[in-house]
């Protein structure tokens, strides 16, 4: 028979959103329970906000070397040893490591499993060979890169988030990005300062999301820097070449291709629901995420969902603002709820681009 533990929390993915539950949790002297199948800190620590910003900033040092001469100040055009840049990105990630490591929530007191978690019962799961019975659980178990239905691209290589900063000695000679979202627009200057030619392919118009005439300010800067950027473009097909990738396209002056070494694909985000046996649990969810009301209670309320897996917004923070709110729900029973109304996020390019609350665009809804 597996072995059993008896908790009062349960929280399945070690994110942002998990770990700060498991902290809060623990520190309040509740017994915890941590599950990860995959490595600690999650997405944003692994894949997401640390590699990327870190790969921007290395693209940010070399624009400013080019732009000193506007100072007055000489200096040659930077050389850019992608080996040490990527050495970069990964010391960044390592630094902060232990601070989401199995090592330090132990110390903490809570109790990690390493293992994929399955829910058995509205009030358990099994995970590495153990059951779990829990007064609550939480689910973080966040989101993973969509891959668009675009014929030839499963038999094309590509990047998403989640391999894209694993290369050891070579920056992409071309970088074909798909979608001009944070992740897609972020990438495309990182790797533009860094000497790669970039191409941003976009159905719609880049940064939906925020407020047209700042996009635009964004968009000039991007231009200026050499990316080129294509908007209302179709993908009709992606294959391989000899020299790299080849993608058809769409447009509205006909069909046409575009050349690269590599693509990157960066057209949303999809959340992590297939393999916990949410049924098991009565938990409903779509392809969208869980089910969840203002308290972040799912259809079983003995069960709570924040962050990506949640649906809404994806973001790092929202997830930690998720956190406070299971807390106050699962250990004090206080009808803590969610607050949208003045959300903010961020896009670090050069210029930066920041929204909070309402847009234009909403407030006339």
């Amino acid at each position: 028979m597996p072995d059993l533990i008896k908790t009062d929390l349960c929280i399945i993915g070690a994110g942002s959103g998990g770990l700060s539950v498991a902290a809060g949790a623990s520190q309040m002297g509740a017994s915890t329970v941590l599950i990860e199948r995959g490595k600690m800190g999650g997405d944003c620590l692994n894949y997401g906000c640390v590699p990327s910003k870190a790969l921007l900033a290395a693209g940010h040092a070399a624009q400013a070397v080019r732009g000193a001469k506007h100072f007055g100040i000489d200096a040659a055009n930077p050389k850019i040893n992608a080996t040490r840049v990527y050495k970069h990105v990964h010391g960044v990630i390592d630094a902060i490591a232990p601070m989401d490591s199995v090592e330090r929530f132990e110390g903490l007191g809570v109790k990690v499993i390493q293992d994929a978690a399955l829910f058995t019962g509205p009030t358990e799961v099994v995970a590495g060979g153990t059951r779990i019975l829990a007064r609550r659980f939480v689910i973080a178990t966040g989101s993973s890169a969509m891959t668009p239905p675009i014929p030839g691209l499963d038999e094309t290589p590509y990047f998403t988030n989640e391999n894209l900063f694993d290369g050891a000695d070579t920056l992409p000679e071309h970088l074909i990005i798909i979608g001009g979202g944070p992740i897609g627009i972020e990438m495309a200057q990182a790797h533009r300062q860094l000497g790669c030619a970039v191409t941003v392919l976009e159905m719609s118009a880049i940064m939906p999301r925020d407020d047209p005439e700042l996009v635009a300010v964004l968009r000039d800067h991007l231009v200026a820097d050499g990316v080129d950027i294509r908007e209302k473009t179709k993908i009709i097909r992606v294959e391989r070449t000899g020299t790299g990738v080849r993608v058809h396209l769409e447009t509205d002056s006909g069909p046409a291709h575009v050349d690269g070494s590599h693509i990157l694909v960066a057209a949303g985000r999809r959340a992590n629901v297939n393999g916990l046996d949410l049924e098991a649990a009565g938990i409903k969810y779509s392809a969208r995420g869980i089910d969840v009301d203002q308290r972040l209670r799912t259809s079983n309320k003995h069960v709570f969902a924040i962050g990506d897996v949640a649906g809404g917004y994806q973001f790092t923070h929202m997830a930690g603002y998720h956190a406070g709110i299971v807390i106050r729900n699962a250990l004090f029973r206080l009808p803590a709820k969610v607050n949208n109304s003045a959300v903010p996020w961020v896009t670090y390019t050069d210029p930066e681009l920041a929204h909070v609350g309402l847009s234009e665009a909403d407030a006339r809804t």
